[in-house]
């Protein structure tokens, strides 16, 4: 008598199904493969924030310092105080301007409209835009750190506990800037259009969020106005990792309120994953 086989019966020549994470990681690299032969995306996504930083850099590298006392000691030089600023604004263009443009020109060259016919999952396709953002903004923060520690002498933070606080914010703003780029794709009516919509609205945040001006003499209403808006708490954030604590006191507060950042940068979050989810589609219904 011999023992009975319990191998489960599988179909000759059948072959396996991909998970939903390999789809997405090859998703993943079919989107950096893109992205990085654009030249366009590079210059304006990924390089920009470096490019900034190293002509506000060299432009204002003999202005002296930012911040120092009566005896012109303890103040920051300004690559320093700007740096903080250019790393928040990199991580919204990594991930709001490059998803919202680049999903609203697949769907408008019909791209989406032959992926919607195709075994891919919507979710495996999102995966990838993640992945793509997630690397590229890593990448893009690491460079722009390097020439700002290498080039210019700006100090990195020297604690564990202030990379920790970095790492929180950093992660945090990448799920918020994937989250409201998937939902800002739906904005234009057309890939044409797609920039010109978007580039605007991130322009403007930067300019009265913190990144090219000093938010502190920003006038109070304007502050108030940024402070609406996502990009103002990921820079505050970001000075809180960079710049000595004694800044603190010329913020809106008074101080960093991280808790505050932390709470618009979730609702920001919640509220981009809330229009993706009910917006998006591989064909827009209205065309």
């Amino acid at each position: 008598m011999t023992a009975l086989d319990t191998t489960p019966l599988v179909a000759p020549g059948r072959p396996r199904r991909p998970s939903l994470v390999a789809l997405g990681l090859e998703r993943t690299r079919y989107e950096l493969r893109s992205y990085f032969r654009a030249p366009d995306a590079v210059f304006f996504a990924f390089l920009f924030p470096t490019l900034i930083f190293v002509i506000f850099a060299a432009a204002f590298s003999a202005s002296g310092t930012i911040g120092a006392g009566p005896d012109g000691r303890g103040g920051v030089t300004f690559p320093a105080y700007y740096l903080p600023g250019l790393v928040a604004s990199g991580i919204l263009l990594s991930g709001v301007q490059n998803l919202a443009i680049d999903i609203a020109g697949e769907r408008s060259d019909g791209t989406l409209q032959r992926l919607g016919g195709t075994p891919l999952p919507v979710t495996a396709y999102l995966l990838g835009k993640v992945g793509t953002v997630v690397v590229t903004a890593v990448a893009q923060l690491v460079l722009l750190l390097a020439v700002a520690h290498l080039l210019f002498g700006v100090a990195l933070p020297g604690t564990v506990a202030l990379w920790g606080r970095f790492a929180w914010i950093f992660a945090a703003s990448v799920v918020m800037s994937v989250a409201l780029g998937v939902g800002m794709s739906g904005l234009p009516r057309s890939g044409r259009s797609a920039t010109a919509v978007v580039v605007p609205i991130l322009l403007v945040l930067q300019f009265i969020s913190g990144v090219y001006f000093r938010f502190a003499e920003l006038p109070g209403w304007l502050q108030t106005v940024a402070g609406i808006f996502p990009l103002k708490w990921v820079a505050q954030g970001m000075r809180s990792v960079f710049l000595p604590e004694r800044f603190a006191v010329v913020e809106q507060t008074g101080t960093w309120d991280l808790g505050t950042a932390a709470l618009v940068i979730a609702a920001w979050t919640l509220a981009g994953l809330g229009i993706a989810l009910t917006t998006f589609r591989w064909v827009r219904k209205d065309r």
